[in-house]
Order: structure tokens, then C-alpha cells, then sequence
């Protein structure tokens, strides 16, 4: 077995909800609940989920861009929560995030050229200006972009384009691990196509592991090497990604997969169709989050969170029901 490149254990964020004139903490908001996974080098996992779910948080969490509740993410034999800021700096050249909004991720005063720059810059990574510009050049090629548009400004792209820029900034410090955070939901389908493209030849040709925030099931299908399924703040199942499409266990999986659009009209569909809404990550139901909205649920899951199951090479799924036992699954 291959040690993970990352190690994620209990995660957790919670943000405080105040109230009263002394802003006194009455509730605290669960966006991300316990999450545990592995990454291993080069690989993709995709992390899906409705939206609300904590996928975002998740990502930005194990980042630091904000900070966890509790939990422990360990990168590279490293461990990135608990770690000063100095140690931490020296760990954001191997862990960069491309955003989900093109149009607001880069900075309208800025060039292509210090957009892509900075970091270089920062980090003390280029010798001078002439070092500086060629970097930022190799860059814009290696995203497919003309090194001539290096002195334009955000503005005078499209989003496409704009997203590619992006991608060049977190390419420039040479990471290993890259957050997709819904990296291509802003953009055409024509264009996600080709950005997803580009993602898998940078992952092939640099040796990149990615976490993939999406809500598009299809995308993730396609770049995925394997597939975690959240609910409420919790994964509610992880396998690889043919398992995951073909042969899901828990319910919540199974639902979300039934509501992907078929080409063929003609194609029978076995939809599962949740009742309800989604419950508040502020005051999730006890025992099983997903009880209220299962077609199989039963009375031990109002009352007792279900375990995590595991069925072997590396399928998991948080559920009471075996899989023999339960109708419809």
C-alpha cells in the first residue's frame, strides 16, 4: 500500500450562531461533521453532495483557509492543523485551491503577470524580474494559454480563460495537491469539457492529487478515481468510482444518482424520490442526519447513529441496513 498523501481524521467545523445584545453563543452551525479519508499520490477524489452539504468547508478546512474545529489533517507525513504560521507557509507551496468563480477570484487591478506571479514572488521562487517572466510565461503555456496576454487584466477575458489564469496561480508554486472547489460549475459545458481535460493532463504529467468539489455527478464520473458522498456535514459513503455508479450501498447515494439526466429518453430510470428538505446543519436530527428523508429508514435510526460499514476494498457506507436487508438499495 502506497502511504496517503493526505490524511484527514474527524474533521470537524463548526461555525458559532450569537444572538443578544453580549453576542452569546446559542447554537453552532455543523457544516462539516467528522470527516475522515485518505488521498493517495496522483489520485482523484471527488466529494459530492447537495449544495449546503459542507463540501466547500471541507475543502477550505483541511487548507486552513479557515480554521477547524477540531480533527487532524496530516500532508506528506506532515501535520498541517496545529502547525504555526511560519511552518504553515512553508506547506502552501504543496497545497494551492482553485476557485469556483472565475469572475471573482482574480483581482480586476491586478495583471496576468503579477495574478500569476505573486506566489513567485512571495515565496521567493524567481531570480529577479527576467526569471519572474519567463516562469509566468511557461505557466500560461502550460494552461494553453498565449504568453503574449501577460500584461492584460482580468477583464479583457472570458471565463474560460479566466479559470485557466487561475489555474497557472495555483500551478506556480509546484504543488502535489490541488482543491478543485467546483472549479468548473461557472462555466459553459463546452468549456468544462475542456478545463476538466486540462486538469487531467496536468495530473498525469505533474503527478497531482486533487480534491474534486463538485455537484455534477457526470464531471466527477469522468475525472474521479474514487468518490465520497456527503451528507449533512458527514461522508455517507466512499468507494472508487465505478463502484460508487454502479453498485451503490447507502440510500442518499442511490437518490442522488437517480437524478442524473439520461441522453436517452427511452432509458428506464428507477428514481428514488427523497421527502422533505434537507434538515438545518444547525440542529440535525438525532441517530441517522439522513433519517428523515430515507425510504428505508426504521426506528433504530431515529435514535442511534448508524456505523461505518465496511465491505472491502475500500468501500465504505454509513448506514444500519445491511445491504442484503434493505429494499430498493
Amino acid at each position: 500500500m502506497t502511504a496517503p498523501l493526505l490524511s484527514v481524521k474527524n474533521l470537524k467545523k463548526y461555525f458559532p450562531v450569537r444572538k443578544g445584545v453580549l453576542s452569546r453563543v446559542v447554537a453552532q452551525v455543523k457544516a462539516v461533521d467528522d470527516m475522515s479519508f485518505d488521498l493517495a499520490p496522483g489520485e482523484t477524489l471527488g466529494l459530492v453532495g447537495e449544495s449546503g452539504c459542507g463540501k466547500t468547508t471541507a475543502g477550505r478546512s483541511i487548507l486552513r483557509l479557515i480554521e477547524p474545529t477540531s480533527g487532524e489533517v496530516t500532508f506528506d507525513d506532515k501535520p498541517v492543523t496545529g502547525v504555526g504560521s511560519t511552518e504553515l507557509r512553508r506547506l502552501r507551496r504543496e497545497m494551492q485551491i482553485i476557485f469556483q468563480d472565475p469572475y471573482a477570484s482574480l483581482n480586476p487591478r491586478m495583471s496576468v503577470a503579477d495574478i500569476v506571479g505573486e506566489g513567485l514572488k512571495v515565496h521567493g521562487i524567481a531570480k529577479g524580474r527576467k526569471d519572474l517572466e519567463e516562469r509566468v510565461a511557461a505557466l500560461l503555456e502550460k494552461v494553453r494559454l498565449d504568453p503574449a496576454y501577460v500584461n492584460r487584466y482580468p477583464h479583457e477575458f472570458s471565463g474560460g480563460q479566466r479559470q485557466r489564469i487561475g489555474i497557472a496561480r495555483a500551478l506556480s508554486l509546484d504543488p502535489k495537491f490541488i482543491v478543485c472547489d467546483e472549479a468548473v460549475s461557472a462555466l459553459d459545458v463546452s468549456i468544462q469539457a475542456q478545463i476538466i481535460n486540462l486538469l487531467m493532463d496536468l495530473r498525469d504529467e505533474l503527478g497531482l492529487s486533487y480534491l474534486f468539489v463538485a455537484h455534477d455527478l457526470s464531471v466527477v464520473q469522468h475525472i474521479s478515481h474514487r468518490v465520497a458522498v456527503m451528507y449533512l456535514g458527514r461522508i455517507v459513503e466512499i468507494a472508487n468510482t465505478t463502484t460508487v455508479f454502479e453498485a451503490p450501498k447507502h440510500p442518499y447515494t442511490k437518490s442522488l444518482l437517480s437524478a442524473v439526466p439520461r441522453a436517452d429518453p427511452e432509458a428506464k430510470i428507477d428514481r428514488v424520490i427523497l421527502s422533505g428538505d434537507v434538515p438545518s446543519p444547525m440542529n440535525p436530527p438525532p441517530g441517522c442526519t439522513f433519517h428523515t428523508r430515507c425510504p428505508v429508514a426504521f426506528d433504530l435510526c431515529k435514535v442511534e447513529e448508524p456505523p461505518m460499514r465496511d465491505m472491502g476494498d475500500g468501500h465504505e457506507y454509513r448506514c444500519h441496513l445491511e445491504p442484503a436487508d434493505a429494499p430498493g438499495i
